[in-house]
């Protein structure tokens, strides 16, 4: 697939930038009165030397000469640091509105989206790419402007005091601009790859730690740190080809800006040796010749930075374009929700799971609960109970039949809605990091510790947290894993209990 240019990319992004015009607008001030007080340093020296040293002035005059190169210092460092502390708050912000609404845009994904994504790619998008944004948006992009000031200021100020030299040196310019674009597409097409490599690698290695009992229990782990390097050394051959591509492009940038620089210093050795330029003028000369050298090289790596983070917003922008397959109607329907359950009746359904639609787990299945009533599904594994639920709660939607509930069919209603309705014991029992009382007050996050515990008490759960370190607010680490299997199936049940929904789906919660 070939990569879309960079521009797009970083138009992408302002849309995040966009809400702070007030601090862009402050720190494009810091960042142009700052590469101004640069560009007067030259004529400040000047005049040091051709109203001081070269006339013989006086201690008196010299010293205001160097009072003036001091003036222009402090101003400078004053604006330099504004200009930092604006620019780092705005990198920090715009990185933390990027993560949080790919964030809040992810999970609300229907589960289709993550049979095809991995959710340590996701997380690699919100790592590494975030934290590249950050740097070119809180760094790298500040310099590169600061620096395209200063070297067209430099131009303006060459052509101003010695247009001559500024057209032989304008030549050289030319033969750095072109090949530099051509190196950067290179970089930027490694850059994806090398970001698209390391999600891979990421993937792989979320996916095994959250599996390390498994991994253990059929003594893969050899095989596993094998896999995980093969994908790292894929990535790193994939990183160091962006490198070998970035370095060149800086050494031709700095070699090109250093020709530039050695050529204003003859033309300007041979002026002053020909007398149609005064000491003064050509220090002022190589030190603007010198700043347009030193922004050149700025720019060269800048310009990594930038591309490499237009790969990185091009990755999170993926993200953010995704359409959940579930979407509520225009105009959705209002259930009521009594208090003694409701009716669900399920027509004709067909249904196979996105990443293998070649397959029908369920097929014409029909079925009819009326209110209040158990019923319990029995089957083989693979039959398709799981696959229900997943129905009910509107995860999925099948291929053909449908499901009412209380006679309405539920595409008419809010997802949300539904959702908030039904509660759920999945199959494999989800446990967060945190306490006990936070786990089953999930469901329910205004619920009284006494109403959590009258839920445990109903799923049989209130005697083993009563035996925990700190009962319920005992913290219970990453998925539970202080908890048995048991444990962790009573407190999801005890979950569910509490939210008290109309309906209730327990997937094998013995």
């Amino acid at each position: 697939m070939s990569s879309p240019s960079t521009a797009p990319s970083l138009r992408r992004l302002w849309s995040f930038v966009r809400p702070y015009r007030w601090q862009v607008t402050m720190a494009l001030f810091f960042l142009l009165m700052a590469a101004a007080t640069t560009l007067a340093f030259p004529w400040a020296l000047r005049r040091l030397i051709d109203e001081g040293l070269a006339t013989g002035a006086s201690s008196d005059q010299l010293l205001m000469g160097f009072a003036e190169l001091l003036a222009v210092a402090l101003v400078l460092a004053i604006f330099s640091a504004a200009r930092y502390y604006t620019v780092s708050w705005l990198g920090e912000h715009v990185t933390a509105d990027v993560r949080q609404r790919v964030y809040a845009h992810v999970i609300e994904q229907s589960p289709a989206f993550f049979e095809t994504t991995h959710a340590g790619e996701v997380l690699s998008r919100l790592g590494q790419d975030a934290t590249l944004i950050h740097t070119v948006v809180g760094s790298s992009l500040s310099m590169g402007l600061r620096n395209l000031v200063m070297g067209i200021g430099a131009l303006i100020m060459l052509v101003w005091t010695n247009p001559w030299m500024m057209l032989k040196v304008a030549t050289v310019l030319l033969a750095v601009v072109l090949p530099s674009v051509y190196l950067g597409r290179r970089v930027r097409r490694l850059s994806r790859a090398s970001q698209d490599r390391e999600a891979d690698a990421s993937a792989v290695a979320a996916e095994v730690l959250n599996a390390i009992p498994v991994v253990q229990s059929y003594v893969a782990e050899q095989r596993e740190a094998e896999r995980f390097t093969a994908m790292s050394v894929r990535s790193l051959g994939t990183s160091l080809s962006r490198i070998r591509a970035r370095a060149l492009l800086v050494l031709f940038i700095m070699g090109a800006s250093s020709v530039v620089l050695l050529w204003g210093l003859y033309l300007g050795t041979l002026s002053v040796r020909d007398g149609t330029t005064t000491a003064g003028e050509l220090g002022q000369t190589l030190v603007y010749v010198l700043l347009l050298g030193s922004a050149l090289g700025v720019l060269g790596e800048v310009y990594g930075d930038v591309l490499r983070a237009a790969g990185a917003t091009e990755r999170l922008m993926e993200l953010l374009q995704t359409r959940s397959e579930i979407q509520p109607p225009a105009h959705p329907q209002t259930l009521r929700w009594p208090d003694n359950g409701i009716s669900v009746r399920v027509e004709h359904l067909v249904f196979a799971y996105p990443s293998r639609p070649d397959r029908a787990v369920l097929n014409q299945l029909s079925v009819e609960v009326t209110a209040g009533q158990t019923i319990a599904l029995v089957g083989p594994s693979g039959a398709g109970k799981s696959s229900l639920f997943a129905l009910l709660s509107r995860f999925y939607d099948p291929q053909a039949g449908r499901i009412l509930l209380d006679g309405v069919p539920i595409e008419s209603l809010d997802p949300r809605d539904l959702r908030r309705h039904i509660s759920l014991v999945p199959q494999e029992p989800v446990i967060f990091s945190g306490s006990v009382l936070e786990n089953i007050r999930y469901g329910a996050p205004d619920a009284t510790p006494a109403q959590v515990e009258a839920a445990a008490q109903a799923a049989y759960a209130d005697e083993f947290i009563h035996q925990l370190p700190q009962g319920y607010l005992t913290d219970l680490g990453d998925r539970g894993i202080r908890l048995s299997g048991g444990q962790r199936q009573r407190l999801a049940i005890a979950r569910a209990i509490l939210k008290n929904a109309p309906l209730l789906l327990l997937d094998e919660a013995t």
